[in-house]
């Protein structure tokens, strides 16, 4: 799920790509054009020159020489493609420039305090939506008798070690989220995703996943069963579903979290 500014920004790094790639294929192109004459049921190709002065010359390629026509044919089409592919990033570039994802939520605080008191915003700013997020209430999953007894920073239980890293630095960097809370997917009924946090980019949940036992042969198939049951579900990895992975010899760090965090939250 990705915001307009994220799809202008994809969508500008295919238009600098294209542009590189056309850009390139028409050095050492050949001069003039093509023209292509269809007459008496043949197709003849001839090589649009410019003659002395102001002239053109039109030269008859001979079916001999098959290169030509192939260059020439695509360095027309790739001058067109730059031409549209340069437009196409200047208004990119204008959109990223002016768009503000947050204009809204800025215009209403800008009001003063006691004005603010009087309207009613178009919508809630991010602290309202979170403050209402957070108080809906929910069951997580219960802990059975003997689990080891791990606390976060924030005060609740968490099943490992790993989850307790990645709750406290949700906790400590204001990231709003809720251990455990259940949602309903087609096929396997209530599961308990390890967290569910709220993206200030889309103001939507988003699910994080955290695999801990990967070298476990029967826990990673469980665990893949589990994505394709979140695939199923229409909640896709990169998307909606956040994944973090552990083995023995390759454990969770808060680098990592930051990244996954930068990147979709």
């Amino acid at each position: 799920m990705y915001t307009l500014k994220e799809q202008l920004n994809k969508e500008k790094r295919y238009l600098d790509q294209v542009i590189e790639q056309t850009s390139q294929r028409l050095i050492n192109t050949p001069e003039g054009d093509l023209r292509v004459s269809n007459g008496r049921g043949r197709i003849r190709y001839y090589h649009k020159i410019a003659g002395d002065g102001n002239a053109i010359k039109y030269e008859y390629i001979s079916n001999s020489n098959k290169e030509l026509p192939m260059l020439l044919a695509q360095k027309s089409y790739d001058e067109k493609i730059l031409a549209k592919a340069k437009n196409k990033i200047r208004l990119v570039n204008n959109m990223l420039t002016n768009y503000d994802e947050h204009e809204f939520e800025k215009i209403y605080l800008s009001e003063h305090p006691a004005r603010r008191a009087m309207i009613t915003p178009i919508e809630p700013t991010w602290d309202e939506f979170v403050k209402a997020w957070m108080s809906e209430p929910y069951t997580g999953k219960a802990f059975q008798e003997g689990t080891p007894l791990i606390i976060t920073d924030r005060g609740e239980r968490v099943r490992s070690k790993s989850e307790k890293i990645l709750a406290d630095y949700f906790y400590h960097n204001n990231i709003p989220y809720k251990y455990e809370k259940p949602i309903f997917l087609k096929g396997v009924g209530w599961v308990y995703p390890d967290f569910t946090l709220l993206s200030q980019k889309t103001r939507s949940e988003i699910y994080w996943e955290h695999a801990g036992m990967m070298d476990d042969p029967a826990y990673a198939q469980n665990f893949v069963r589990k994505i394709e049951l979140y695939e199923y579900n229409g909640i896709f990895p990169g998307e909606q579903l956040i994944l973090t992975f552990e083995t023995d010899k390759s454990v969770l760090n808060t680098k990592t979290i930051e990244l996954m965090v930068n990147r979709y939250l």
